[in-house]
């Protein structure tokens, strides 16, 4: 049974609802008062303060991190670090090494050294170290890439000198153990076994061996021949060429600088100070890889063009980072909501369009002086010349969307392909699209920032490659600067290139010696284009479209 409140005692049953903070004191006026105002005591509204109750300061809207600061050792380290709330702090030690300073002889070293990672050292062993990490509750990790290599630490910021130590340790006295290193080329061929049966990763890795010469060619992932022959004097003497001082960066996020600095130099000081290595040399030719499987029904298809500069194009740079997300893409699949990037323009016009596609992205990569940029697409085999067709077409999209005189080839293939385009309401890219995609792409690099790992990582490769850290406002800028006409042209200049297609799949549905249209028009040049295929190899002055 509920309790009723009488005429008489409706402001005492008020009261009970009313905040702890108002004192309870009696009211008189009956149900009107209580309804109306009058003599009873009512809560104050919202804006007003209770009496009594203090209010914390206001957080503020946005706290900025501290400046980075660089310090350089006179044998070449470069030590930096920015402040940052928070109590996590993360180091990173990040060296210009990686697959394109590789030999014949030492191919998969990189591969090898980052499992290597955090293992035996000249001071202490696999058990310590670990036992040395879990004690503080940090985390570590290590990183390979084509021309860096990054050992990363995290853990609370009191433990700071403790982290420094075991990091430069782990870096620069590795004991490469024989029974360690063998243990570690066993968990290569297993991972190299299950990185085969994964065509995403074959084309994409292809497209690389397929499209550069020289050293961006170099397998970033060791292969099977390299397994027999690396060894622990292999790993040797690769790190005692590529691990100099004047290649190094110490990063730091979440540290003052001074405390930093007081650990670090006396660790990092006496490293010899050697003259840099000319910069490996790489030159970018386009190609074709096929590669047939026994995959039921399905191929996988990457198609990439040169984007000229690299990280050192600032603005070229800037303006893919913007195509990539005004391009987006992913799978058929996805669960849907706010930020899955649903609006962009490869979801839209291919993955929302045509069920036979099952993944549809655009990719890019990019490095200190080249990069490329492309689509990666999986689908049905009977449907995989479409799906060259569709690339092409996305990728001839944005090339025509800004101003200015457009190549002979692009206008006769818009010509040809006029029709298919006509009830398409996302022809041309527009600047609300332009406007999302730039604002997506501050967003992400500015979330990601908010990792401490992350921050780090930025720090020490941006001075690997510039010298220095640019500010985020830099960035900020510099994609707010991006134009319509900034996307036409770099599309049109990246298009001008050869083409690179590495592909993977069934090969029963296509003939490996039919010509695409599309691409021919795209290529429209007479560069030699080689297909390189495990049965033989093809030299030919056309612009061959190989799905299988």
């Amino acid at each position: 049974m509920g309790h009723s409140c009488d005429g008489a005692s409706i402001g005492a049953c008020a009261a009970r609802y009313a905040s702890t903070s108002v004192a309870k004191t009696s009211s008189s006026g009956g149900v009107f008062s209580w309804l109306f105002g009058g003599k009873s005591k009512t809560i104050p509204p919202p804006e007003f303060p209770l009496p009594g109750v203090i209010v914390p300061p206001a957080l503020p809207d946005h706290v900025e991190t501290g400046r980075t600061k660089i310090t350089a050792l006179p044998n070449g380290v470069k030590i930096a670090s920015e402040t940052a709330p928070g109590p996590i702090a993360s180091l990173g030690l990040y060296i210009n090494s990686g697959s394109t300073y590789e030999t014949p002889i030492s191919f998969g070293a990189s591969h090898l050294l980052e499992k290597m990672a955090f293992k035996s050292t000249l001071n202490r062993s696999h058990l310590r170290i670990v036992r040395e990490i879990e004690a503080i509750g940090g985390r570590v990790g290590a990183s390979a890439h084509r021309e860096q290599m990054g050992y990363t630490y995290s853990a609370i910021k009191t433990h700071v000198p403790e982290m420094v130590e075991v990091l430069i340790d782990c870096v620069r006295n590795p004991a490469f153990l024989d029974w360690e290193v063998n243990e570690q080329l066993r968990r290569l061929k297993e991972e190299i076994e299950e990185s085969s049966q994964n065509p995403q990763n074959l084309v994409l890795e292809a497209i690389h061996t397929t499209g550069y010469s020289g050293a961006l060619a170099n397998p970033l992932m060791a292969s099977e021949s390299a397994i027999h022959r690396l060894n622990s004097s292999i790993l040797e003497e690769y790190v005692v060429e590529n691990y100099t001082a004047p290649r190094m960066v110490l990063a730091a996020s979440g540290v003052e600088h001074e405390e930093l600095l007081s650990v670090a130099e006396p660790l990092l000081s006496d490293l010899p100070k050697t003259p840099l290595p000319e910069a490996p040399n790489s030159k970018y030719v386009g190609g074709d890889f096929r590669r047939q499987t026994d995959s039921p029904q399905k191929t996988h298809v990457a198609l990439a063009f040169e984007v000229p500069g690299g990280w050192h194009n600032e603005k070229d740079a800037m303006t893919l980072n913007v195509i990539q997300m005004l391009m987006g893409g992913g799978g058929s699949f996805s669960a849907g909501g706010p930020g899955k990037g649903m609006y962009s323009r490869l979801y839209l016009r291919v993955l929302n369009e045509f069920q036979q596609v099952q993944s549809f992205s655009s990719f890019a990569n990019i490095y200190d002086n080249t990069g490329f940029f492309g689509i990666y697409a999986a689908t049905d085999s009977d449907f995989a010349y479409q799906v060259v067709d569709l690339a092409a077409k996305e990728i001839l999209a944005i090339a025509t969307s800004g101003e200015g005189l457009l190549p002979l080839f692009l206008v006769i293939f818009l010509i040809i392909h006029i029709v298919t385009y006509i009830f398409s309401p996302f022809l041309v890219v527009d600047q609300k699209q332009l406007d999302r995609a730039k604002e997506t792409t501050k967003s992400a690099v500015l979330m990601s920032l908010e990792t401490r790992m992350v921050a780090s990582d930025d720090i020490g490769r941006q001075i690997l490659t510039y010298g220095e850290r640019k500010p985020i406002d830099f960035y900020l800028k510099s994609v707010d600067a991006v134009t319509l006409k900034d996307i036409t042209a770099l599309a049109q200049k990246i298009i001008s290139s050869p083409l690179t297609m590495a592909s993977c799949g069934d090969g029963k549905h296509s003939n490996p010696l039919s010509l695409s249209l599309s691409l021919s028009l795209l290529l429209n040049n007479r560069n030699t284009f080689s297909l390189r295929n495990d049965n033989y190899s093809l030299q030919s002055g056309m612009s061959l479209a190989m799905i299988q």
